[in-house]
């Protein structure tokens, strides 16, 4: 083994294998290895340019007396207890002699290291287990590696974000997380420790990360090289900074996307939507945005609106424009085998491929095969099909569905992209997929862009994503794993996220119990960094089936509107629509924070407080911007809540004014009608 300086980057390598370690932004590594003759060039999620930095790098021969290290067989192989390091600003990296790394920040402190279990003769470590600590194995046959990283646990150690998950746990020590998307599963690779570091994934291979009280382990199935990024800083917010500043920071939220979003499945044609919004209009009730949902076009892959039921989208669209409510515009990536598109699409190469059997991905309303969204042709394929039937009839945001994309089933070693096959680069789909609208509407002179997407990988942001954690169950169980996906979604660079509201499927409108969960999850939708209104809405609307032109049209579902629940709960659904409204100011500002720098407006409470020990364990309150404290009620028949206030401030309850100090927990009246929120001292809010 032997390590070396070349150009700004520590260099080791192992015969074949070569890794390198070099600055990446400010207090931040950057660590690759690979077994070919050549670096990977590929980039993925590091796009961004980062600050120049030059690095300290080292090299110190260790003071040993074994005499194993003086013999001609060590010689032949390695470079004598030598320890090298590289520092950048608060992160250093240490290689010992037997080329394993740790990593230290500016105190010394140990944040992470490389899990060896071999023969460690310099530390006097002996696990003859012959596991390492990077591990690149070929694949049999082919060019390709399987890929292993490990490193060691800590039994203090707390991790956070990783993108959207569907279960309890905001505190990810102790999961095992598929790396890859699923229909409300979105796999954004950054984490955050407790212990002073962020570590961020840069490989969008399918595989799995588990973070196990023995070890963390990442694992790769088919990729080309490893490759991650590491930062060290004070706070959370710090490593947050440095990571939004590699990977992207998202663009200034549209002002229609700091207010409500009414969305259904679905406004069948276009006078029923109409109606919504001129009867919003009519109640006085505030409104930024109106939602077309799917099937409303005349065949999947056609990019266009059935003729029968939108006869005058341009009309359409401008009138709700005068009524002040943008239109969004539901986009599907699935291609029908009879779609005008399709010929033209295949023969190109525009949609994904099978690696055996037959392509079709999804059998639902159409034999559909998904649009390949890492091709660059693809995307302007698209996006000019869209700008002809969508934006030159004054719609500008896009709602772009089935992101992950949903394939069924997931059989990712059996797809292939224009990027290479789905195992090593299935989870880039979404960033793509949001790439080619966003270029699109800026080739167009568009400066404030946004698109709802159904998944999201790093990097994604930067596009414009806003990002919705897919078809989740109308229960408090669900709405509680959302307050935890969202915090993950928001830590993990991805600070655009919304959920629906009542949960999409299974929610009886004439159900009390289903009442509710709507009413607590309205208010909670109130304090979310996009509040929007959608479900499905049992039971289906029972109609014979029809057909246009040898097109089954879609169904829907009950009524979604905020009059559709009765009067009592109407009347509290107004009162939190008037809410929303009068923190725009408040939110606009929290947005701007997020372009600036990449802090979240919706954050766990560690995010403000991390010197509060207590804070770090709290998973069922965050920060919504800097100065309120939003503790959602996610718990059937609750009249109270229990939550935690930040030591170090005071804190007034928005209900009642009463005035708590920091530190403690305390139990706060929550009728049907209040979500508790707590005012930090010296802000002047007023929230009822």
């Amino acid at each position: 083994m032997i390590t070396k300086k070349e150009e700004n980057r520590l260099v080791i390598i192992n015969g074949t294998e070569q890794t390198w370690i070099e600055p990446w932004g400010k207090n931040s590594l950057r660590v690759r290895m690979t077994k070919e003759a050549k670096m990977d060039e590929n980039d993925w999620a590091l796009t961004e340019k980062v600050e120049e930095c030059v690095p300290e790098i080292t090299f110190e021969t260790v003071d040993t007396t074994d005499p194993w290290y003086k013999s001609e067989e060590w010689a032949k192989y390695h470079s004598t207890g030598v320890v090298s390091r590289i520092k950048n600003g608060k992160i250093t990296a240490i290689v010992n002699p037997e080329g394993w790394i740790s990593f230290v920040n500016d105190k010394g402190e140990e944040l992470t290291a490389e899990y060896w279990r071999t023969r460690d003769r310099i530390n006097r470590y002996c696990a003859p287990l012959r596991i390492v600590g990077r591990e690149l194995k070929p694949k049999n046959g082919s060019s390709d590696y399987s890929l292993t990283a490990r490193f060691e646990a800590y039994d203090d150690e707390k991790i956070f974000g990783m993108g959207q998950y569907q279960e309890k746990n905001l505190n990810k020590k102790g999961a095992c997380l598929e790396l890859c998307h699923r229909n409300s599963q979105a796999s954004v690779p950054f984490m955050i420790s407790s212990r002073g570091y962020g570590l961020f994934w840069n490989n969008p291979a399918i595989g799995t990360a588990t973070f196990a009280t023995n070890k963390t382990e990442w694992v790769a199935y088919s990729t080309k090289k490893l490759d991650y990024f590491i930062t060290a800083g004070d706070t959370p917010a710090e490593l947050e900074e440095n990571y939004s500043a590699v990977t992207g920071r998202t663009p200034m939220m549209p002002e229609y996307g700091l207010g409500y979003w009414q969305c259904k499945l679905r406004y069948r044609n276009q006078e029923e939507l109409l109606t919504v919004a001129r009867e919003m209009k009519k109640r006085g009730l505030p409104i930024d945005a109106i939602v077309v949902d799917f099937f409303h076009w005349t065949r999947q892959g056609d990019f266009k609106f059935e003729p029968r039921d939108w006869p005058d989208p341009k009309a359409m669209v401008k009138e709700l424009k005068e009524m002040g409510i943008e239109t969004v515009v539901s986009v599907w990536p699935t291609i029908d085998e009879r779609s005008e598109n399709f010929g033209e699409m295949a023969a190109n190469g525009y949609l994904v491929t099978a690696d055996r059997g037959n392509s079709n991905h999804m059998t639902w309303m159409g034999n559909t095969i998904f649009y390949d969204a890492t091709h660059p042709g693809a995307q302007k394929f698209v996006w000019d099909k869209c700008k002809k039937n969508y934006y030159d009839n004054g719609i500008r945001c896009f709602w772009l569905d089935e992101a992950e994309p949903e394939y069924g089933p997931y059989d990712f070693d059996n797809y292939r992209y224009y990027a290479g096959s789905a195992l090593q680069c299935s989870n880039v789909y979404p960033v793509g997929y949001a790439k080619g609208f966003y270029d699109g509407l800026k080739s167009v002179g568009e400066t404030e862009i946004m698109s709802l997407v159904r998944c999201a990988w790093a990097g994604s942001q930067k596009y414009g994503v806003l990002t919705w954690s897919g078809d989740i169950y109308s229960s408090f169980r669900s709405m509680r794993e959302q307050l935890q996906a969202g915090l993950n979604m928001c830590l993990a660079g991805i600070p655009w996220w919304t959920s629906d509201i009542g949960g999409f499927l299974g929610g009886d409108i004439t159900d009390k119990k289903f009442q509710e969960l709507l009413i607590r999850w309205f208010e909670w939708g109130a304090f979310c960094p996009v509040f929007r209104m959608h479900g499905e809405r049992s039971p289906w609307y029972e109609r014979e089936e029809e057909f246009i032109n040898g097109v089954r049209q879609l169904t829907s579902g009950q009524e979604n509107e905020v009059w559709s629940f009765g009067e009592d709960n109407y009347q509290i659904m107004r009162k939190y629509l008037f809410i929303r409204e009068n923190l725009r100011d408040y939110i606009r500002e929290g947005m701007k924070t997020a372009s600036m720098n990449g802090t979240p407006i919706m954050r766990p409470l560690f995010y403000d407080f991390s010197d509060d020990k207590e804070c770090w364990n709290i998973e069922d309150e965050y920060m919504f911007g800097p100065e309120l404290l939003v503790a959602p009620v996610m718990e059937e028949g609750a009249t109270e809540r229990e939550l935690y206030l930040p030591a170090g401030t005071s804190w007034t309850d928005a209900n009642t004014g009463i005035k708590y100090e920091g530190g403690q927990k305390v139990s706060v009246a929550a009728p049907l009608e209040i979500i508790p929120v707590m005012i930090k001292e010296g802000s002047g809010l007023k929230i009822y």
